[in-house]
């Protein structure tokens, strides 16, 4: 069960003794993620170059997610407070309704091939698309790992950019299954192997080769519906939270200005995911920003209304191109333990379970902006990173944060004013 009430409360060493009485890792992984036996400079130094040593963030586990029926323990790596507690809370408000129903369209990445010094693209757009048989036939076995577990080339489509800086051009994107893998190097591949193909049916000359991180043909979907009994709190009642957190919503979905923060709050449940698996973060945020414009004007990924019943219904669609072969995902020993801790056995599970905690993200923060503001929340929780700040350690922090919180004053002064209190 991802349900353990009290698990925040608990000293890290008992937060273990749980993941590992369960089932969910064992001594030897929990050391990974500790850092006994994780990353070391010597594997470090295969990943990049120029290595000096490593670095850390903290790594959280995301409790109550339902996704799908299947209960799911979600790692994050994150340094902002209140993201996993927030991601948590409204995991828990979800099961509620059922928790989070998810899906994914085929892992198809775009590899994009630009054809310059054309003299007249559109005719040079209709030979390729005369041989697109031959095309895809000229990728038959380059991927043969790939091949046998289904991936390969899906379809060629060719683009005329009619109007550039340097005038018209043509582009070739090559669709391309890339199955459990993100994807990159196997398109780019790809995409090499063609372009002298195509200078040889175009005349023209090939410049760039390479994917493209709008992955508009892999998709990921989430959605859940809450009953508005299960949002009151305090002196708010389900329905003023269900109606604020809609208002809220359609702010960002006027607004660009509003939208970015407010995809910015999506991204801060989905970048520690896929940081935390290995996967390449930078990749999604281009991608997802790009989708969120893809009317030609920025607006929000998720949507948030009333549903026949009075209860709130949520629903998030972006790109997501993750994957659980290949680059850090394996190399990363943490990156193994933290796919393993959500028991996912496909890419497009894993990006199943990123884009519902990217929906309960955006709720966490709609309804704390919504109802009793962002910064009571966050706040408490920055109170004890000002505490470690001032040298707090143990129960010195929790004393310290709750202190400041309480006057309503937390900044690093006083964090060390009351730690001298405290000697």
């Amino acid at each position: 069960m991802s349900r353990i009430p009290g698990f925040y409360q608990l000293p890290i060493d008992q937060r273990h003794a749980i993941l590992t009485q369960k089932g969910w890792l064992t001594p030897d992984e929990i050391a990974t993620l500790t850092g006994e036996t994780g990353l070391i400079p010597s594997q470090a130094d295969h990943m990049i170059e120029n290595v000096i040593g490593t670095f850390a963030l903290p790594l959280g586990v995301a409790l109550n997610f339902v996704i799908n029926g299947r209960e799911v323990l979600v790692p994050m790596a994150v340094e902002e407070p209140s993201v996993v507690a927030g991601a948590s809370f409204m995991a828990k408000l979800a099961r509620a309704g059922g928790g989070f129903t998810a899906h994914t369209s085929e892992p198809h990445m775009i590899g994009q091939i630009q054809i310059l010094d054309l003299p007249e693209p559109h005719t040079a757009r209709l030979q390729l698309l005369e041989n697109k048989a031959r095309l895809m036939a000229e990728l038959e076995g380059l991927d043969p790992v790939l091949e046998r577990f289904g991936g390969g080339p899906r379809d060629i489509e060719v683009r005329l950019i009619a109007d550039s800086p340097i005038g018209s051009f043509l582009v070739v994107h090559l669709i391309y299954d890339v199955r459990d893998a993100m994807g990159a190097n196997a398109v780019n591949t790809a995409c090499e192997h063609l372009a002298p193909v195509i200078e040889e049916i175009t005349r023209g000359r090939v410049h760039l080769r390479i994917l493209s991180n709008l992955a508009d043909r892999r998709i990921a979907r989430a959605r859940c519906a809450i009953p508005a009994s299960a949002l009151a709190f305090g002196n708010f009642s389900g329905e003023q939270v269900r109606d604020g957190v809609i208002a809220a919503w359609a702010f960002a979905a006027a607004d660009p200005y509003r939208a970015a923060t407010h995809n910015k709050g999506i991204m801060n449940g989905i970048d520690p995911i896929v940081i935390a698996t290995g996967n390449d973060w930078r990749a999604i945020e281009a991608g997802a920003h790009a989708y969120a414009a893809r009317s030609g004007r920025y607006t929000s990924l998720t949507t948030w209304g009333r549903g026949p019943q009075g209860e709130l219904v949520g629903s998030i669609e972006m790109p997501l191109a993750v994957g659980i072969v290949g680059g850090a995902t394996k190399a990363h020993p943490a990156a193994k333990v933290a796919l393993k801790l959500m028991g996912v056995s496909t890419a497009r599970e894993l990006a199943e379970v990123i884009v519902a905690v990217g929906l309960a993200q955006n709720l966490a923060a709609l309804r704390a902006l919504a109802t009793e503001g962002i910064q009571r929340g966050h706040m408490s929780l920055h109170a004890r990173q000002v505490a470690v700040s001032a040298g707090a350690q143990g129960e010195q922090v929790t004393r310290i944060a709750r202190q400041m919180v309480q006057e309503k004053n937390i900044n690093l002064e006083r964090a060390r004013e009351l730690l001298g209190e405290g000697k």
